[in-house]
């Protein structure tokens, strides 16, 4: 069993800075991609940033500039700066990965989910 756990939202004011994390437990042989998204109250789930194992990133266009994702493989941990935030980030942001459980399958990669950390950014 894989789980994602999300933690570090919260409050902060316009133009502040939260650094949301999710570390992957269970069982785990390796974790290619792993991503952030977020959705906003009424509107669909959007994605926000991926990072994969060998460090490469990708942002969306709305947080380029403002977002960092990096991650630290030896604790399966994802992790997102998110700086001269506003309050359109206002959001549940949920963490996303590809994962592969055993070593004796290591080419099959299933989709995993957290449960998703608040960011909510006042004007």
């Amino acid at each position: 069993q894989v789980q994602l756990v999300e933690s570090g939202g919260g409050l902060v004011q316009a133009g502040g800075s939260l650094r949301p994390s999710c570390v992957a437990s269970g069982s785990i042989f390796s974790i290619n991609a792993m991503r952030w998204y977020r959705q906003a109250p009424g509107k669909q789930r959007e994605f926000v940033a991926t990072i994969n194992m060998f460090g490469s990133t990708n942002y969306a266009d709305s947080v380029k500039g403002r977002f960092t994702i990096s991650r630290d493989n030896a604790k399966n941990t994802v992790y997102l700066q998110m700086n001269s935030l506003k309050p359109e980030d206002t959001a549940v942001y949920y963490c996303n990965a590809d994962i592969s459980p055993y070593k004796s399958t290591w080419y099959q990669t299933y989709d995993y989910w957290g449960r998703g950390t608040q960011v909510t950014v006042s004007s």
